[in-house]
């Protein structure tokens, strides 16, 4: 069926030119990528950063006002957790209660759909028992979104025509227009789940009884309240019909302003009515705040967008962008004192766009230097450029097909997604190699045939024939690469979120090369390979027009013309018989390859943009042309060195056997970690501060770090929060600081979020807009005076890329250091190096603010946060934790006044507790006891004491309760007012109180390694009774470690069982047990050499030169490589594409063994030599390809490379080491026949 699908191709070509067509459109419609198709429709893959992995989670939020943490817990956390608890499909529950609100987090199984997790927990929610909950209290499930959804934060700013900061807006105004006009536009965008504020006031009517003025009128709080509520209400009449026409009635009564409420009637006195006014005061001011907002050192109000799960994110932001812009004319504009027109405007802070299209840029690049690298290739080593046309246009339209399987089968775009594309690209392009080479190598013996017997084939009937010949081995070799990824698929938690949509497009990407190989090369190369010669004239027209457009080109100042001049004299002269067809082959091969080369060094820049692109051309020559000249030689060689292990198999067995044992012992010894981070471009710095401090005093701290970040010349904006935004996705305490830092890319980048050139004087000067000339950070002592914004500086693409870091900042790990060095201020924590998704990841995983830590559950808070303590003290003395990091919970440091009320002495007074209470709700807290509505807006009416009665606890005493009969009685006659430690948060998990005490590892330690070492030592200081633990306290690990761990477990039962279905498919092909095998072997050798290379990234001494002005370690990024899930990623590659040479060479000595029948040992390595030779040329340009493809990966430096990175490192040096396997199963193939032979003559 295969091959007559093929052979239907071959000779109807005008379907493969259909299926290209179809293809290639569909494909650039479904591309990710920010491409200008013109005419064509629009309809991308789903992209994001990083695929959300967070847990399977909702929540279950409830406000209770004033409230105390302990009487959340109490009285909702407590009760509602328990009847969630019996919800389907839910594996635990953690829960938080805080000042004001309860958030309960309920995480289901993976296999429970999103949707279907809210439907049930809204049944149980509106069937809870009566009286579980308190009065009023009302649980409400959290948005329909996850912590990663906050795609786009934003401050509102007054900000005149030319974007320049004006101000002229107070908080109070700014907070308004935020939650009732920009926070309703934005949330009608599609795929928005919530706008949540934060910062600003909340304006509010306060009314201030005077409780003595109270006491004269003789009038009770019950009285003010009713009045309040009384004097704040519309009706509807029903209508009147006057002259046959309808009219509505209302009666109008909303309060609209102060003095509204000024007039409200209290009470009546021999026909005088006491007003609000007379008994207090009334007054707009700011509600009771739980969040504040700074934007380096200025307090602002803003917001946050977040994702509905399942959208797509770039979609999502683009379409609040367009929200943006449709609202932001019509927002508020005043005219200032100084004449300037200040209107408000929407100014993000925090957008994933620039993340996601860097991201997808990086990948980009990386696909597009791998296809030009493997063109490269192809022009060497086959020398044949219409050979090398094929397979080139092989990997884009495969590529395309990707995409549209990603959109078919749901995949998103995301920087490991498109990963496995990346590392595919080897194996992709040895489809095509084989067949193109078998392709060439029939057409030569054909040629060679014809002469000899004058037999003529048709060039269809030739392309067939080489085609169905390895059509089998092309399968084969592809279907152990696809089966090898099935571990990846049977991964869960996180680890399987994370990777499967690798799996996925990894699948997608060998299936469409097998497609494209098979279906579409043959017909186009029966097209090309064709015989009819094209007519002189024409040629000369072709010809002459290539040098036409080369001189063209060459005026344009583009190199493009040299080549295309090139070309077309090459032409010319071979026409006019002045160059043989072998010199121009060469010639046209040789200026191809150069072309390419010089494209390379454009694209890949691999010394840096700061290097001319004469030393990156050299470099790149140099590697690549210096890396094929070792396969070329190694090429030539080959015959001699297998000729030579085959006369000694023994001692050159043993070589493939030590890299083995060697491998193993490095894989004994590797440090273990679940994920490299992603490099996002920003941190998120999270210190606490001690927890008695009030609004003001976080504010200050806030403010003050703001601003010290900010003096750092390195960093764009930050922005820092205390306590919450008003979402449920952000159960944050007042002394919990979130300060979002961006800080600048290396390089000034234009709007396309790619490197841009400046303009230069002679002097290397940057030439500004206004005619001034500064220096570039990274060359200037004065670096206040070379710090500049893109707008001001000139585009010119033969200028320089302007470097925004100064000299000694090499990294984005040295930022941090700077950032960590100015926020170390007294009173406030340090904090584990984070960023913002990565952050989110952490939280919404363990429900800590640290990738590492320990859960401490017990039943008593008090006994919790004291062996925290201990814990604490204990872990800063293990190796590889970061002392500073390390803090476990105060649980139990809030101050709290507690009024005891004496139920003796009330009971003498007549008085019920809930009198009391009910005057102390007022009185202090205040209570809100109506709404206004004022158009759109919406403002709360409150009523309580004035400031001056209850700042102080004195105060409090002398606040007086009403008597039903008698005088009222001061608070001091009822009550004992005293201080006490509660706690500021009280979390739990299955109903159990925890903590948590959290922790970092230092720079180049292994995580898992970290966290083994401590547990180690706690349980050595348990041993030796130095730490006891509480009865009723238990502790335990967790952190993203956790994923490491199951990921090794279920990798444990999968790749074996991969490995075994490999076999089993090995064995199909070759219906021989001992075949199988010796194919097999290659996949030892190369796991063997993915870890050798892995330990060689680790030792300083490798690579540690200077080539060119740059260290090749730095260049290709060494450093310790942890054995990551990420790694053990690249080792199932690996393992698909170890035994790809091993298949074809197996193949091939089979059909040789079988066509020589060879009957001595002489004859026997005859026929493997034979084979060698004719299959070492495909064996080696698929492992070139592989090799050189992984290159622009090895030394990529863009967003998302931290992750690609370890994935390619094992197929690199497995790769490598994998050559040896171009000997060892001939070796083996040679001993078995050999050994048959002695068999039979004895």
């Amino acid at each position: 069926m295969l091959n007559k699908s093929i052979k239907f191709l071959i000779e109807n070509k005008l379907v493969a030119v259909l299926m290209l067509v179809l293809f290639i459109g569909w494909g650039t419609i479904n591309a990710p990528f920010n491409w200008n198709i013109g005419f064509l429709p629009n309809d991308p893959v789903a992209v994001d950063a990083i695929p959300d992995i967070g847990e399977n989670q909702q929540i279950v939020f409830t406000k209770w006002e004033g409230r105390s943490p302990q009487d959340i817990e109490d009285q909702i956390t407590y009760p509602l957790t328990t009847s969630l608890l019996g919800i389907p499909g839910v594996k635990t529950i953690r829960s938080s209660s805080m000042f004001g609100f309860s958030s309960i987090y309920i995480i289901f199984e993976e296999d429970i759909e999103f949707y279907w997790s809210r439907s049930r927990i809204l049944e149980k929610l509106n069937s809870l028992q009566s009286g579980l909950l308190p009065d009023g209290v009302n649980p409400a499930l959290g948005p329909d979104a996850t912590g990663l959804g906050q795609i786009y934060w934003y401050t509102l700013e007054g900000r005149d025509a030319q974007g320049n900061v004006t101000g002229g807006w107070d908080l109070q105004e700014l907070r308004s227009i935020q939650d009732y006009y920009v926070k309703y536009a934005m949330s009608s965008a599609s795929g928005v789940s919530e706008v949540a504020s934060i910062g600003g006031y909340v304006q509010e009517y306060q009314i201030d009884v005077d409780p003595e003025l109270m006491r004269q009128y003789n009038i009770g709080l019950n009285q003010v309240v009713k009045a309040v509520k009384e004097s704040n209400r519309d009706i509807g009449a029903q209508t009147l019909e006057i002259n046959q026409a309808e009219y509505l009635v209302r009666g109008l009564g909303y309060v609209k302003s102060i003095s509204d409420l000024e007039n409200a009637v209290v009470a009546s006195e021999e026909f005088t009515a006491i007003k609000i006014k007379d008994i207090g005061k009334v007054s707009l001011g700011p509600a009771v705040r739980r969040g504040i907002l700074d934007k380096e050192g200025a307090e602002v109000v803003g917001g946050v967008v977040v994702a509905r799960y399942g959208a797509n994110p770039l979609e999502v932001i683009n379409n609040v962008k367009e929200k943006i812009n449709e609202l932001s004319p019509g927002l508020p504009s005043k005219v200032l004192s100084d004449g300037r027109t200040s209107q408000v405007t929407v100014v993000p802070f925090y957008d994933r766009t620039e993340l996601i299209q860097e991201t997808l840029g990086t990948l980009n690049e990386a696909l597009t230097l791998e296809i030009l690298i493997t063109i490269l290739v192809i022009i060497i080593m086959v020398f044949n450029l219409r050979a090398s046309i094929l397979i080139s246009g092989l990997l884009p339209v495969a590529v395309l097909m990707v995409f549209i399987a990603m959109k078919l089968f749901g995949v998103d775009a995301n920087i490991v997604a498109l990963s496995g594309i990346a590392i595919a690209i080897g194996t992709m392009v040895d489809v095509g190699v084989i067949l193109s080479e078998n392709i060439i190598r029939h057409l030569d013996e054909h040629k060679n045939d014809e002469k000899k017997s004058n037999q003529k084939l048709s060039i269809n009937t030739i392309i067939y024939n080489a085609t169905s010949e390895v059509s089998g081995a092309i399968v084969t070799a592809v279907m152990t690469t696809i089966i090898s990824f099935i571990p990846v698929f049977t991964m869960i938690g996180a680890e399987g979120k994370l990777f499967r949509p690798l799996a996925f497009t990894k699948t997608f990407a060998l299936t469409a090369s097998i497609i494209v190989a098979l279906f579409l090369i043959p017909p186009f190369a029966a097209f090309l390979f064709r015989r009819k010669s094209i007519k002189m004239k024409f040629s000369y027209v072709l010809n002459g027009l290539l040098v036409l457009f080369g001189l063209v080109s060459l005026v344009m100042g583009y190199w493009l013309g040299i080549i295309l001049i090139g070309f077309g004299i090459i032409g010319i002269l071979k026409i006019q018989d002045n160059l043989s067809l072998k010199k121009a082959n060469w010639y046209t091969g040789g200026l191809s390859a150069l072309a390419i080369v010089f494209l390379l060094a454009e694209f890949w820049r691999p010394l840096g943009v700061d290097k001319s692109i004469f030393w990156n051309l050299i470099f790149v020559a140099i590697i690549c042309f210096g890396l094929l000249g070792v396969f070329i030689v190694f090429r030539q060689y080959y015959t001699r060195i297998l000729r030579w292990a085959l006369r000694h198999k023994l001692a050159f067995l043993s070589i493939p056997t030590l890299i083995v044992i060697a491998g193993f012992f490095i894989m004994k010894d590797t440090g273990k970690e679940f994920m490299p981070s992603l490099n996002e471009g920003s941190f998120l710095l999270m210190p606490t501060s001690m927890p008695h401090s009030g609004v003001e005093e976080n504010k200050r701290v806030l403010q003050q770090m703001d601003m010290a970040v900010a003096s750092i010349p390195e960093i764009e904006t930050v922005v820092g929060k205390s306590g919450r935004t008003e979402s449920a996705l952000d159960p944050a305490p007042l002394s919990m600081y979130e300060n979002l830092i961006q800080y600048k890319p290396e390089y000034m980048l234009n709007l396309h979020g790619e490197r841009q050139r400046y303009k230069v004087n002679d002097d290397g000067l940057f030439e500004l807009k206004d005619g001034r000339f500064i220096a570039n950070p990274n060359n200037s002592d004065n670096v206040s005076m070379s710090v500049v914004e893109r707008t001001q500086l000139i585009e010119d693409d033969d200028g320089k890329f302007y470097r925004n870091w100064r000299p000694e900042i090499k990294s984005p790990d040295d930022i941090w250091n700077e950032i960590v060095k100015v926020t170390k201020l007294p009173g406030v924590t340090s904090a584990p190096k984070l960023q913002p998704i990565e952050t989110r990841l952490v939280m919404l995983q363990t429900g800590m603010r640290a990738p590492m830590g320990i859960k401490v559950k017990g039943q008593d808070l008090k006994l919790i946060e004291n062996f925290g303590i201990q814990l604490e003290n204990i872990l800063k003395e293990v190796e590889g934790v970061k002392d500073e990091a390390v803090f476990a919970d105060r649980i139990v440091g809030k101050p709290y006044l507690l009024i005891d009320i004496d139920r003796e002495k009330i009971a003498r007074y007549g008085i019920s507790i809930d009198d009391v209470q009910n005057v102390l709700k007022v009185a202090v807290g205040g209570m809100v006891l109506s709404q206004t509505v004022e158009g759109r807006e919406r403002y709360g009416v409150r009523v309580r004491y004035p400031r001056e009665l209850r700042a102080d606890p004195s105060d409090l005493k002398q606040i007086y309760i009403p008597v039903e009969k008698g005088s009222p009685v001061p608070l001091s006659e009822l009550a004992t007012i005293r201080y006490e430690q509660g706690p500021q948060v009280i979390k739990s998990e299955d109903t159990f109180l925890v903590g948590y005490v959290l922790f970092d590892k230092v720079d180049g330690f292994a995580e898992v390694g970290v966290v083994e070492a401590a547990q180690e030592l706690i349980q050595s200081k348990i041993a030796s009774g130095e730490l006891i633990v509480p009865k009723g306290i238990n502790y335990k690990f967790t952190g993203t470690y956790e994923n490491q761990i199951r990921a090794e477990k279920t990798l444990s039962v999968v790749v074996p069982l991969s490995l075994l279905i490999i076999f089993l498919i090995l064995y199909f092909q070759f219906r021989s047990v001992a075949t199988s095998l010796m194919v097999f072997t290659g996949i030892a050798v190369a796991f063997a050499g993915g870890f050798m290379m892995i330990w060689l990234y680790g030792q300083g001494w490798f690579l540690n030169i200077d080539f060119f002005g740059e260290n090749l370690r730095e260049l290709f990024q060494m450093h310790p490589i942890n054995l990551s899930v990420a790694v053990w990623v690249g080792f199932i590659a690996l393992f698909g594409i170890a035994t790809d040479d091993g298949v074809v060479m197996a193949t091939y000595l089979t059909q040789t063994f079988d066509r020589n029948v060879p009957k001595t040992i002489e004859e026997v390595r005859a026929s493997v030599v034979e084979a060698g030779e004719k299959r070492i040329r495909p064996c080696l340009m698929t492992t070139a390809t592989t090799i050189l493809a992984l290159l622009p990966v090895l030394t990529s430096t863009g967003r998302g490379s931290d992750i690609m990175i370890p994935m390619a490192i094992p197929s690199f040096g497995g790769m490598i080491i994998a050559l040896i396997t171009l000997f060892v199963v001939p070796v083996l193939y040679s001993w078995k026949r050999e050994y048959q032979l002695k068999s039979v003559v004895k």
